[in-house]
């Protein structure tokens, strides 16, 4: 049995409909691929208050308010993944890669064009259900 791994992430939308995605460095697990920005939610925090912590540290955004969109548990060969993922949209948010970590914002409908860890295919497929009529 792999051990559990609880991690929040965020997805932020500016008013272009863009995404901010984050690309994970070449020496991490599934590194160079794009993700959300979000991290681990540490022992006795809350998913909400790891959110905000995780993405002041990345992106030095100071996040008040964030929706639920998907819990998601995805099973690698080593642990399981929790992820719990928040939506924010926000006119020009300003952000900076305190991690030095590439960014880029991406329009929703080429979120799926990207190369993204198979634990985010449902996400994008629950950012998309946002917009259908």
């Amino acid at each position: 049995m792999s051990k559990p791994l609880n991690v929040v992430a965020l997805v932020l939308e500016n008013h272009q409909g863009e995404i901010l995605v984050a690309k994970r460095a070449d020496h991490k697990h599934l590194g160079g691929m794009w993700e959300f920005p979000g991290g681990k939610v540490e022992a006795g925090e809350t998913q909400f208050t790891a959110l905000k912590r995780e993405i002041k540290e990345e992106i030095d955004f100071e996040l008040t308010t964030a929706t639920p969109l998907i819990t998601t548990k995805h099973v690698y060969d080593s642990f399981t993944l929790s992820l719990d993922v928040w939506y924010h949209k926000t006119n020009n948010p300003q952000i900076n890669a305190n991690e030095q970590q590439p960014l880029k914002w991406v329009h929703k409908s080429k979120l799926s064009s990207l190369e993204l860890p198979e634990a985010d295919a449902p996400i994008v497929k629950a950012i998309l259900n946002l917009y259908k009529d």
